[in-house]
């Protein structure tokens, strides 16, 4: 199976950018799939550590060919002008030979409002910043939670897909946060 590493709600911090291209590099993963949110804070958010979404756009873009993003509720057509990837589709879909992945941001299909999927598949999102790695009902719900502005008391984090295994895992020291076994 193709590993591949999920991050989310980046916010326009440059140090998390940092630390996730770094992730990225070292992981051998194929693809970098970005959960929305990407280069601003929106009203509800502090100014996240670091906060540069200009230079977070310059340092993605140095992968472009290897992002794969959906559009978060903070992001716009402004925000596509600087990024030479694609971020403004409301959802993605990876296709796996045993199953899908359905890669939302959360604000529109998410815990609540969950997509028509078959079983085993993935749904994948980000927006609430909190880590998720279960299976309810006959369907796998995946959050990475944020690398930017983690919420309800978590670490920054990130997620990776790799040997049928979904895992959240804390930016800085690598622990992780939860994970999930999606075998066929």
């Amino acid at each position: 199976m193709m590993k591949l590493m999920f991050a989310s709600d980046i916010h326009g911090s440059l140090p998390a950018t940092e630390r996730v291209l770094e992730r990225f590099a070292r992981s051998d993963a194929r693809w970098l799939i970005v959960l929305g949110d990407v280069l601003n804070h929106g009203p509800r958010n502090a100014l996240p550590d670091g906060y540069a979404p200009a230079e977070v756009a310059e340092r993605l873009n140095e992968i472009a060919g290897r992002i794969i993003a959906v559009r978060g509720n903070c992001d716009s057509e402004v925000d596509q002008m600087l990024l030479k990837f694609p971020i403004t589709a409301p959802w993605q879909q990876v296709l796996l030979p045993e199953r899908r992945l359905f890669l939302t941001h959360g604000h529109l299909f998410g815990a609540d409002a969950v997509p028509p999927l078959a079983a085993g598949d993935v749904l994948a999102y980000g927006h609430t910043h909190i880590p998720v790695a279960e299976k309810r009902g006959d369907i796998f719900h995946f959050n990475p939670g944020s690398v930017s502005i983690p919420k309800g008391g978590y670490a920054a984090s990130y997620g990776m897909l790799e040997e049928n295994i979904l895992r959240v895992i804390a930016l800085n020291d690598q622990r992780i946060i939860a994970q999930v076994a999606i075998n066929p």
